[in-house]
């Protein structure tokens, strides 16, 4: 997250050329493709240094996220729209976010979900394609 964090102060800087550089060091170091230009709430935190995450560089991500390793938050073909993931969301390890979707504040994705629909906020979603299993939850109660 430190190397996002300068990256995305130097891309709001307007500073031309350098950000990019930040974007393939995190390509290097973390095995993953998480952009400067990502909008990423304080307090978000990529589980295992970020290993195998691919976040599309117009998604926006909220507050205090957890997100585990491999996972893939972007577009669907023929859909210009990217999701949207609100406060305090646990994104477990391998789960797919895809589409003009967003994921309300305090929701928990299985491990493995591929996440098509809105998920309403205080629900837990799971299963291809998700399907919401529980809701009135805190996310902070499943992590």
């Amino acid at each position: 997250m430190y190397l996002y964090r300068i990256g995305n102060v130097i891309h709001r800087l307007k500073v031309p050329f350098v950000h990019h550089i930040f974007n393939l060091l995190i390509r290097l170091v973390h095995n993953c493709a998480v952009y400067s230009q990502t909008d990423i709430g304080k307090g978000t935190v990529f589980g295992y240094g970020g290993i195998g995450v691919v976040v599309h560089k117009r998604a926006q991500i909220g507050k205090k996220c957890v997100i585990g390793s491999n996972v893939t938050i972007g577009g669907r073909s023929k859909s210009k729209g990217v999701p949207v993931i609100g406060d305090e969301v646990f994104i477990g390890t391998g789960a797919k976010i895809l589409g003009e979707i967003t994921v309300g504040d305090n929701c928990v994705i299985g491990a493995n979900a591929v996440v098509i629909s809105d998920v309403p906020a205080n629900s837990m979603v799971a299963g291809i394609p998700a399907k919401i299993i529980r809701t009135g939850i805190q996310a902070k109660d499943y992590y």
